[in-house]
């Protein structure tokens, strides 16, 4: 039940981060997000029991390792996320730099220090008496997560009351998730007190993420927490990815009009194609169609369908015709203007035009 719910969580951060470095890179956007899920999906794969066996085959507790440091680097990529949506990213951006450099070096120093440590799957709450190199290990690790959660926290609140829609859910989903994974540090600071205090300290199994309240707060709320991070850092994009979709749809529908007016009008061509993004292509296209609805004399008032037998009906031959001037629209308004011709056009272009 627990390598389904680490293995599940974690391909799900996997999928959605790799998907948003594809958009990244596209958009030239959200690289810091993309970093962060793809982070967590392997920090929880790296945690599954069957993957830290197969890890300690390589060294032991590797996989706990792993796993730590993939969580301190998603950490800090949902830091600097969360400060991006609230306009505050290079406040303080070195110092979380520099701090995700000290604690990763000071775990990776205190892990390999540490002499016989346990092969399967990592558990230290045997060693804390006898190896004080793990309890700097594991004070350095919940101190910085610590410091970074309630940062994240911090951050969401403030910029939760100015926002709304999707932003707004996606915060308050960071929010609860920030609650989730301070308790998970809490109850790992008192596991770890309770562990260097108790003459014969046993190892913490657990038979499901929930059976106990130390397997909650060690398992299950890490996953849920992870789970609402994913979801929180999602949702904004669905918006965007609603308009994209509209924009691409906008595109396709445009482009029978738009080809035979660049046609008929070589001049109307921009010498630039258009940006990186799909809304940039998007405008480039209704400003080439629109210059060319203008040298037609298809003007803002003429009705859609119109419109369109105006620009079938055009001779093949470009011909020199000074454009006429006129206002420019707000761009809903054009993007339906030109929509609507551009439907009128496609159910005209498959009909003979009239005899001249």
């Amino acid at each position: 039940m627990i390598d389904i719910l680490f293995l599940g969580v974690g391909a799900f951060a996997l999928v959605v981060g790799i998907w948003r470095a594809v958009r990244a890179r596209r958009t030239g956007a959200g690289a810091g997000l993309a970093v962060s899920l793809i982070a967590l999906g392997a920090a929880f794969c790296f945690l599954a029991n069957r993957a830290q066996r197969f890890e300690s085959e390589i060294y032991p507790s590797l996989g706990r390792l792993l796993s730590n440091l993939a969580t301190m680097v998603a950490a800090y990529g949902i830091g600097l996320t969360v400060a991006e949506i609230s306009g505050t990213r290079d406040r303080g951006r070195r110092t979380r730099l520099v701090a995700l450099g000290v604690a990763l070096a000071l775990l990776v120093v205190m892990f390999f220090s540490t002499p016989d440590l346990p092969r399967g799957i990592g558990l230290f709450d045997e060693l804390y008496r006898t190896h004080p190199t793990l309890v700097v290990y594991v004070f350095t690790y919940t101190v910085y997560l610590g410091l970074a959660v309630i940062d994240i926290g911090i951050v969401a609140a403030v910029t939760i009351r100015a926002s709304g829609g999707a932003l707004r859910a996606g915060l308050a989903l960071l929010l609860l998730a920030s609650a989730f994974a301070i308790a998970y540090l809490a109850g790992k600071v008192v596991a770890t007190i309770h562990a260097l205090q108790a003459d014969h300290p046993a190892k913490a199994l657990c038979r499901g993420p929930f059976s106990t309240l130390p397997c909650a707060l060690d398992v299950g709320f890490p996953a849920v927490s992870v789970l609402l991070i994913v979801l929180g850092l999602t949702i904004p994009a669905i918006p965007g990815l609603a308009a994209g979709r509209r924009d691409a749809r906008t595109l396709r529908l445009l482009r029978p009009l738009r080809a035979h007016l660049t046609r008929r009008y070589p001049e109307i061509v921009r010498i630039d194609p258009g940006g990186p993004s799909r809304r940039e292509r998007l405008l480039t296209a209704m400003s080439e169609t629109n210059d060319g609805l203008i040298l037609a004399g298809a003007t803002p008032d003429l009705p859609p369908a119109a419109a369109a037998r105006l620009v079938r009906d055009l001779p093949d031959e470009p011909e020199e015709t000074p454009p006429p001037t006129t206002a420019a629209e707000p761009f809903a308004a054009d993007v339906a203007r030109l929509r609507a011709i551009a439907r009128a056009y496609r159910e005209l272009e498959g009909s003979a035009p009239p005899e001249r």
